[in-house]
């Protein structure tokens, strides 16, 4: 993340680094879930034959665990793929990026299950891409 790593996301990398033999400095929650994005080349390794990485990890944790793969900043391709991965199994229509904002336009249901309850989703998903891609804004039409 671009922002600050809190003490309990630097256990949450340690933990992901000694279980699975990948580094990341990415970690963030979204929806009540602990989400790391990796290198695309490592993310096979990271999940581990059966899951199993990623089932001990949340039985140690308590917690659901993702893992997604790590955008390039300038692909809008992978930021979309990322953006899919992080709400799934959520579905939207596409995303447009207009200068510091990004867009994401969804069906009605969609609409309101990626706002979520007082905007928590939105919210989250907003600091996920300010930290990740350095837009200022997130509307979701």
């Amino acid at each position: 993340m671009a922002g600050v790593i809190d003490m309990q996301l630097m256990r949450y990398i340690n933990l992901f680094a000694r279980t699975t033999k990948v580094s990341t400095t990415k970690v963030f929650y979204y929806n009540n879930q602990i989400i790391f994005a990796v290198p695309k080349a490592k993310v096979s390794m990271a999940i581990g034959k059966g899951a199993c990485n990623i089932k001990r990890m949340s039985e140690t944790l308590r917690k659901k665990i993702r893992v997604v793969v790590m955008p390039a900043v300038d692909d809008v391709e992978g930021i979309k793929k990322f953006v899919g991965d992080v709400v799934a199994p959520i579905e939207f229509v596409g995303i447009e990026m207009k200068g510091g904002s990004i867009v994401v336009n969804a069906g009605r249901q969609s609409k309101a299950a990626l706002i979520g309850r007082n905007r928590g989703r939105e919210k989250e998903l907003a600091d996920v891409m300010k930290d990740f891609f350095g837009v200022s804004k997130l509307r979701i039409a």
